[in-house]
C-alpha cells in the first residue's frame, strides 16, 4: 500500500529539480496574469461591440500567427538556446500588455487597437509556446518529463482559477485597464525566475544546424508515426471546435444565464478548479499512453455536452469543473506523449505542430463558434465541440490502438 509520503513524492517528483522549481514559480505568476488578460480582453471587446462574433474574431486574430508560424517557432527553438529565447519572448509580451493597459486607462482604446495588439501577442506566442514547452525536457530529463508536464498543467489551470477570478474582480472594481498592466508586470517575474537558474543543470539539446527543408522533414517524420499523427489530428479538431471557451463562456454567462463579468470569471474559475484536479491525477500516475489520451477525449466530449444541457448556472458551474478535469487530462497526456515519442532533434518542431493544432486551429474555429453562439445560442456552440471531440476520438482509436 502506497503511503501518503510516497504518494506526495511521486506526485511532485519534478520539484526535486532546482531549475524546474524556479520555472514553476515564475510561471505561477506569469500564467495567472496571462489568463487575467484573456478574460479582460474578451470582456473589453464585448463591451465595445456587444457582439459574440467580434469576440470570436479577436480570438482568431490572436491565434492566427500560431496557426501559420508555430512550426517555424519550434524550428527556431530547435536552433537556439531556449532559455535565452525566452528572455526575448517574455519581454515582448510584457511590453504588449503594458501598451494595451495604457490605452485603456487613458480612455483612447479603439477596437482596431485591441485587434492589433492581439495579433502582436500571437506573433510572440508562435515562438514562445514551443520554446517553453520543449524547454521542460532540458530541465528535468525523460524520467521526470511526464510528471513535469502534468505539474505544469496544474500550474496553468491553477492560473485559470486565479487569473479569471482576479480579472473579473478588477473589471468590476477598478476597471479593465489594470488587468493588462498587472499582466505586464507578471512577465517580469518569470524573467527573473529563469535568470536564477543553474546553467550547468540544463541539459541543452544540440542546436540544429540551419538548412533547407527542416519543416518538411518534421511533417514527414510525424506522418509516418501513427501515435504522433493521430494525437496531432485529435488536438487540431478539439482545438478547432471544443477549446473555444473564451468565446462561448462570455456568451453563456450573459445571454443564457443573464450574468456579468463576475459570472464569466466564475465559470473560468470552475474550469480551473477541475483542471487542477485533472493535472494532479495525471501527475500522481506518472505515466501516459495512447489509450489514456482516448479516454480523456471521450470524457471531455461527455462533460462539454452535459454543460450544454445545464438548466441553471449552478449546475453549469459543476459541469465546468468536470470539463476542467477532462480537458487538463487530455492536454497533459497528449503533450507528454508527443515529447516522449519524438526524437530530441525534432522535439521543438513537433511541439510547434502541437501548438498549431491546439491553438492555431482557433482562428478558424473561433469565428464559427462565435457565430453559432450568437445566432443559434451558446448551448449549440458547446454541443458542436462535444460532437467533434467524440467523433475524432472514435477515428483516432483505430489508428492508435490497432497498429
Amino acid at each position: 500500500m502506497t503511503s501518503p509520503t510516497d504518494l506526495a513524492r511521486r506526485t511532485f517528483a519534478a520539484f526535486s529539480v532546482h531549475n524546474f522549481r524556479l520555472y514553476f514559480g515564475g510561471q505561477v505568476v506569469s500564467v495567472s496574469g496571462a489568463w487575467m488578460q484573456r478574460v479582460a480582453q474578451s470582456w473589453l471587446v464585448l463591451e465595445l461591440t456587444g457582439s459574440g462574433a467580434a469576440v470570436g474574431a479577436l480570438t482568431a486574430v490572436q491565434f492566427l500567427p500560431i496557426l501559420l508560424l508555430a512550426p517555424r517557432g519550434g524550428l527556431i527553438a530547435d536552433r537556439m538556446d531556449k532559455r535565452r529565447l525566452l528572455y526575448v519572448t517574455q519581454s515582448l509580451a510584457s511590453l504588449i500588455a503594458l501598451t494595451l493597459g495604457v490605452l485603456v486607462l487613458t480612455d483612447v482604446v479603439e477596437l482596431w487597437m485591441v485587434f492589433a495588439l492581439a495579433l502582436a501577442l500571437g506573433l510572440v506566442g508562435s515562438v514562445d509556446n514551443p520554446t517553453r514547452n520543449s524547454f521542460v525536457m532540458e530541465m528535468v530529463g525523460r524520467s521526470k518529463l511526464a510528471n513535469a508536464v502534468a505539474l505544469n498543467s496544474v500550474l496553468v489551470n491553477s492560473a485559470r482559477v486565479v487569473g479569471p477570478a482576479v480579472g473579473g474582480l478588477l473589471i468590476v472594481t477598478v476597471g479593465i485597464g489594470w488587468c493588462f498592466v498587472i499582466n505586464s508586470a507578471s512577465y517580469l517575474v518569470f524573467i527573473a525566475a529563469i535568470s536564477l537558474m543553474r546553467s550547468d543543470d540544463i541539459d541543452r539539446t544540440k542546436p540544429e544546424i540551419k538548412q533547407r527543408g527542416q519543416l518538411r522533414a518534421a511533417l514527414r517524420y510525424v506522418s509516418v508515426h501513427p501515435v504522433l499523427r493521430s494525437t496531432l489530428v485529435m488536438s487540431a479538431v478539439i482545438g478547432l471546435f471544443a477549446y473555444e471557451f473564451e468565446v462561448v463562456l462570455p456568451l453563456l454567462a450573459r445571454f443564457t444565464f443573464g450574468g456579468g463579468a463576475d459570472t464569466f470569471g466564475a465559470m473560468f474559475a470552475a474550469m480551473g478548479i477541475g483542471a487542477v484536479m485533472g493535472g494532479l491525477f495525471v501527475a500522481t500516475r506518472g505515466r501516459t499512453s495512447p489509450r489514456a489520451i482516448l479516454i480523456a477525449a471521450a470524457a471531455l466530449a461527455t462533460t462539454i455536452a452535459a454543460t450544454a444541457f445545464a438548466p441553471n448556472v449552478w449546475i453549469a458551474y459543476a459541469m465546468l469543473v468536470m470539463v476542467g478535469v477532462s480537458s487538463s487530462a487530455f492536454l497533459t497526456l497528449s503533450n507528454s506523449v508527443l515529447q516522449l515519442e519524438s526524437s530530441a532533434q525534432m522535439r521543438g518542431r513537433v511541439v510547434g505542430l502541437r501548438a498549431t493544432a491546439i491553438l492555431g486551429a482557433r482562428p478558424i474555429g473561433a469565428p464559427v463558434v462565435g457565430w453559432i453562439g450568437e445566432h443559434l445560442g451558446p448551448r449549440w456552440a458547446l454541443g458542436l465541440g462535444a460532437l467533434a471531440t467524440i467523433a475524432v476520438a472514435a477515428w483516432a482509436r483505430t489508428r492508435m490502438l490497432d497498429r
